[in-house]
C-alpha cells in the first residue's frame, strides 16, 4: 500500500536561474517500474551544483527549471517499483548521476564506465518514461541529473542506485556520489599514476584533495598542490601533497614553475577544476616523452587548445566521468576501503548545515572557505 501514496516533504527548489534556492512543500510521487523512492539522508553541496544554477549559459549548458538539484548523496530506501529485484525497503543506498545497466556494451567492457541507460531524459531531468516524479505547487520540478537529493525524499532508476552495508555513516559516504570518486578515481583508474612517479594536482577543492589522495594511495613520491588560494595547502597536505605552489605568486606561467621545480616536468598531471586555460597548463606541466594528463574538472561547453607539437612529443591527455568508476559496481567497494580505513572521507568535511541553510552552503562554496558542507536533510 506504501507505494501507492504521494510523499509529501521539504525539497530546495530552484526556481529560476541565478537566483537563491527557495524551501518548499513538494510532492514525491511513488516510484514507477524499475524506480526506487529513497529517504535522502545527507547530500553534498558540488560546484557542479552551483554552476547549473548560477553559469547557464556560460560552461553550462541550460537545464530546465523548475529544477531541485543535488546529486552527491546517501539515503535510506522507502518504497520500490514494480519490478526491482536488487533493492528493499531499509536498504542503505547512493543514489548515482551515472547509472550501470550491468548489460550494455559498455558496462560489459572493462575500458571505459560510460553506461547511457536513461541517459538523454536524466540529462534533460525526467526519468525513464519522461516525467519527472517532483511536483512543487502543482507543476513538475525537473530532477537533476535524474538524482535530485536537495529534496527530502527522491526517486531514481534502480539502475541508479548503489546499495551499501548498513553499517555506513550516510552524513560521510554521501561524498562517493561524486566528489571524491571522481578525483580519486582520476589519478587511480584514469591516470593509473604509478608507484615513485611525480604529480601536479591543479584545483585543491573536493575534487583535487581526492586526486592528492589517489596519488598517495598509488604511492606517488613527489605530489605537488596548485591553487590560488593559500588557505587549502595545510588540508592539501594532510592528503599527501609535498609541496604547495600558488600560481599568483609567480610572474611566469604555472606550467613552466612546475617544469623548473620537477626538471623537466612531472610524469602526471590532473585538472581539477574544469577551467580550459587550467587545463592546458596541467597538460604542459607534464614530462616531454611519457607524460599523462587527465582532466577530472567539470565543463560542457567550453573549448581547450593545446599545442600540437606537445602531443606529439608523446603525452597523452584524457578525460575522466565520475573517476571511470562503473558506478552500481564500485561504489559499495569505495565505501569498504572508507569503512577500513583505506579512504579519508570525514576530512573533506568542514560544514554540516541543515537543508534550510542550502544557500549558506552555496556562498561557503564559492568564497573557497569550505571543501564540503554535508546537508543534513532530515534535520530540517
Amino acid at each position: 500500500l506504501m507505494n501507492e501514496l504521494v510523499i509529501t516533504c521539504k525539497a530546495a527548489v530552484a526556481w529560476e536561474p541565478g537566483k537563491p534556492l527557495c524551501i518548499e512543500e513538494v510532492e514525491v510521487a511513488p516510484p514507477k517500474a524499475h524506480e526506487v523512492r529513497i529517504k535522502v539522508v545527507a547530500t553534498g553541496v558540488c560546484h557542479t551544483d552551483w554552476e547549473y544554477l548560477f553559469e547557464t549559459g556560460k560552461g553550462m549548458k541550460f537545464r530546465p527549471f523548475p529544477l531541485v538539484l543535488g546529486h552527491e548523496a546517501a539515503g535510506i530506501v522507502e518504497s520500490t517499483g514494480p519490478e526491482v529485484t536488487r533493492f528493499s525497503p531499509g536498504d542503505k543506498v547512493i543514489p548515482l548521476f551515472l547509472p550501470y545497466c550491468g548489460e550494455c556494451e559498455r558496462c560489459l567492457s572493462p575500458k571505459t564506465n560510460h553506461c547511457k541507460k536513461n541517459w538523454t531524459n536524466m540529462q534533460a531531468g525526467v526519468l525513464a518514461d519522461g516525467t519527472s516524479r517532483i511536483s512543487c505547487k502543482g507543476q513538475q520540478v525537473y530532477q537533476f541529473l535524474g538524482v535530485s537529493s536537495f529534496s527530502q525524499y527522491t526517486v531514481v532508476p534502480d539502475t541508479s542506485v548503489a546499495k551499501i552495508r548498513s553499517d555506513a555513516p550516510l552524513d560521510k559516504v554521501c561524498l562517493l556520489g561524486c566528489g571524491v570518486s571522481t578525483g580519486y578515481g582520476a589519478a587511480i583508474n584514469a591516470g593509473k599514476v604509478e608507484k615513485d612517479s611525480s604529480c601536479a594536482v591543479f584545483g585543491l577543492g573536493a575534487v583535487g584533495l581526492a586526486a592528492v589522495m589517489g596519488c598517495k594511495v598509488a604511492m606517488a613520491r613527489r605530489i605537488i598542490g596548485v591553487d590560488i588560494n593559500p588557505n587549502k595547502f595545510e588540508k592539501a597536505r594532510q592528503f599527501g601533497a609535498t609541496d604547495c605552489i600558488n600560481p599568483r605568486d609567480y610572474s611566469k606561467p604555472i606550467q613552466e614553475v612546475v617544469v623548473e621545480k620537477t626538471g623537466g616536468g612531472v610524469d602526471y598531471g590532473l585538472e581539477c577544476v574544469g577551467s580550459p586555460a587550467i587545463m592546458n597548463a596541467a597538460f604542459e606541466s607534464t614530462r616531454d616523452a611519457w607524460g599523462t594528463c587527465v582532466i577530472a574538472g567539470w565543463t560542457e561547453t567550453e573549448v581547450m587548445s593545446i599545442s600540437v607539437e606537445k602531443l606529439l612529443m608523446g603525452r597523452t591527455l584524457k578525460g575522466t566521468y565520475f573517476g571511470g568508476w562503473k558506478s552500481v559496481k564500485d561504489v559499495p567497494k569505495l565505501v569498504d576501503d572508507y569503512m577500513n580505513r583505506k579512504l579519508k572521507l570525514d576530512e573533506f568535511i568542514t560544514e554540516k548545515l541543515p537543508l534550510v541553510q542550502i544557500n549558506k552552503a552555496f556562498g561557503l562554496l564559492k568564497s573557497g572557505k569550505s571543501i564540503r558542507t554535508v546537508i543534513s536533510l532530515q534535520d530540517s
